[in-house]
């Protein structure tokens, strides 16, 4: 590992990019969380290529890849049966704005790996799909409130920007949160439609939900939650979110986003073996093009296939990014390649956890194969809601990802982000990456 720091090249090439784009992007960026560093220097890095579990950037410095464009690239990048697939789609048009085969094959295929899917609609992103997720839940309850979780992530938009990463303070008591908007912007009519609630709390959410439960169209939760470092379900708590739902005629919504067929075929869902009345997809959906879904029961999408509840998009599921994502779920029905993917990540959990125990760093490595985060809690135990997160090492998470990056480790920027794995890691990048997290943990 030694010859591989010192094989490194520098990141000057990253850096000239990014001065550039200043003159010509908003902030230097397309995206805010594109908005990271490589460990001290302030600036993201540029990536040129990539190929299988590895990335290149501007500077020639390859990395195993963990990041895998947040999920999306589960089969790896550039695998041979997308690139194939996709060729032919380019020789004989990518999108006509019409129906396409692809679409109703696609559908199909969703329809029998997901429990809660009888009727599919497309989107292009996740958080569009989101937005026609409540969008029907509200046409069929002909209620307007939606009760989110506090910290859980469910795309940019307005609809529910509220309450990703407010402070203690902003926030207000832990039983009682505050609506509080993600960004300036935000009206405030679309904050009040939004009831906060904390996470893995029981007794809080049936008291929340006695207080508005007959003016809630639909609960949404990440039920793994990616965007609050996998933080885990608390046992029977999925179970009891759905018999509330069901008693008290509100729709429940799983964002699957990122749990949505890599954790399994059928998803979260089918890990959990709870069904919601909807569920949204994206990221590993598309196989790294911009894809995304919700499907439910036909009872709640109804509106929708009857053209009282209105979506469209010109973009929704093109024959080339239908294409893409039905190549990807033909190949992650396959119960060895989401056992490649679920046995690779649990052995860098392993490799984590042992180098954590081994030098006495209090952290807890928590989720599952496919995805999971190495949070630094001062006791080591894992998080169970939002809040426990705001009190983890932040420095310690960024010093251990800035000495993954050194030694050929590409991983998310941000501790309350996690680790996602794709079907490309061979045995010797699991080494590589093994190896790699221990010595990390050594300069920790």
């Amino acid at each position: 590992m030694n010859d591989r720091l010192q094989a490194l090249h520098g990141t000057d090439s990253s850096r000239s990019w990014f001065e550039r784009a200043h003159h010509s992007l908003a902030g230097g960026i397309s995206s805010s969380s594109r908005l990271t560093s490589t460990g001290p220097h302030p600036y993201p890095l540029y990536m040129s290529s990539g190929s299988g579990s590895r990335i290149r950037d501007v500077d020639g410095n390859d990395y195993i890849d963990y990041l895998i464009s947040y999920g999306s690239a589960v089969l790896g990048h550039a695998p041979p049966v997308l690139t194939d697939a996709l060729t032919q789609v380019l020789r004989t048009g990518t999108m006509f704005g019409t129906c396409n085969v692809p679409e109703v094959e696609l559908a199909e295929k969703i329809c029998r790996m997901v429990p809660c899917a009888e009727l599919v609609r497309f989107a292009n992103s996740g958080s569009e799909a989101v937005q026609g997720a409540v969008r029907a839940a509200r046409g069929h309850t002909e209620r307007s409130r939606i009760l989110k979780f506090e910290g859980h992530y469910h795309g940019w938009s307005d609809t529910l920007a509220i309450s990703n990463r407010p402070t203690e303070q902003e926030a207000g008591p832990l039983a009682t949160p505050r609506s509080v908007p993600h960004s300036p912007g935000i009206p405030a009519g679309v904050v009040e439609d939004v009831v906060v609630c904390p996470w893995n709390d029981l007794a809080t959410l049936r008291t929340v939900l006695d207080a508005h439960g007959g003016e809630l169209a639909a609960v949404i939760c990440e039920p793994i939650v990616a965007n609050n470092a996998c933080t885990m379900p608390e046992r029977g708590y999925l179970e009891a979110l759905r018999e509330e739902c069901t008693a008290r005629g509100i729709v429940l919504i799983f964002d699957e986003v990122c749990t949505g067929f890599r954790t399994g075929p059928g998803g979260a869902q089918t890990l959990f073996d709870v069904v919601p009345d909807i569920a949204v997809f994206s990221k590993a959906l598309g196989g790294g093009l911009p894809i995304a879904a919700f499907a439910g029961r036909r009872e709640v999408m109804e509106g929708l296939a009857s053209g009282r509840v209105k979506h469209g998009g010109t973009y929704n599921a093109s024959p080339l990014c239908a294409t893409a994502a039905l190549v990807t779920l033909r190949q992650l029905d396959d119960p060895a390649v989401i056992q490649r993917i679920d046995d690779t990540g649990r052995q860098v959990m392993e490799a984590a956890q042992k180098a954590a125990h081994d030098r006495g760093i209090p952290c807890s490595v928590q989720g599952v194969g496919a995805m999971f985060q190495t949070v630094f809690t001062s006791d080591g135990l894992p998080t169970r809601n939002y809040r426990d997160l705001l009190r983890v090492d932040q420095a310690r998470s960024h010093a251990f990802r800035h000495e993954l990056l050194k030694r050929g480790v590409h991983a998310n920027a941000f501790p309350m982000a996690c680790w996602f794995v794709s079907a490309a890691v061979t045995d010797d990048d699991l080494a590589t990456t093994c190896t790699a997290v221990t010595e990390a943990f050594e300069v920790l």
